[in-house]
């Protein structure tokens, strides 16, 4: 089981700290993803972390800005946002693939979390 918080309201330039913690499972078993989904449109990969935290991924749009971070101990992953924009506003979720992969896959993920909004006003 997987629970995304952190969401909320913040302005264009700011910051938050998404948290996505994990249950149930072998938790350093898995890779972690995080997914967002605007308004009406499709979920998108955003990037992740495969399951020892050595190797991170992110889509062009957020390299630079985002940072995901895991604590095996604390079954959680984390997503720093920065420098945060309109674009960035969307669902996001939290999912984990089973798999101790040497790199982030970014589809056919396992598990998902039930997202957190994130809304970035102008």
């Amino acid at each position: 089981q997987l629970q995304a918080f952190g969401g909320g309201l913040v302005q264009a330039g700011g910051s938050l700290r998404l948290s996505c913690a994990a249950s149930g499972g072998t938790f350093s078993s898995y890779g972690m993803g995080w997914f967002r989904q605007a308004p009406g449109k499709d979920r998108d990969f955003v990037g992740g972390i495969n399951w020892s935290g050595g190797i991170t991924d992110y889509v062009n749009s957020v390299k630079g800005r985002f940072t995901i971070s895991r604590d095996n101990t604390k079954n959680t992953v984390y997503l720093q946002m920065n420098s945060l924009n309109a674009e960035d506003t969307a669902v996001y979720y939290c999912a984990a693939k089973r798999g101790r992969f040497g790199y982030v896959p970014r589809r056919d993920y396992n598990y998902w979390g039930q997202g957190t909004l994130v809304t970035v006003s102008s």
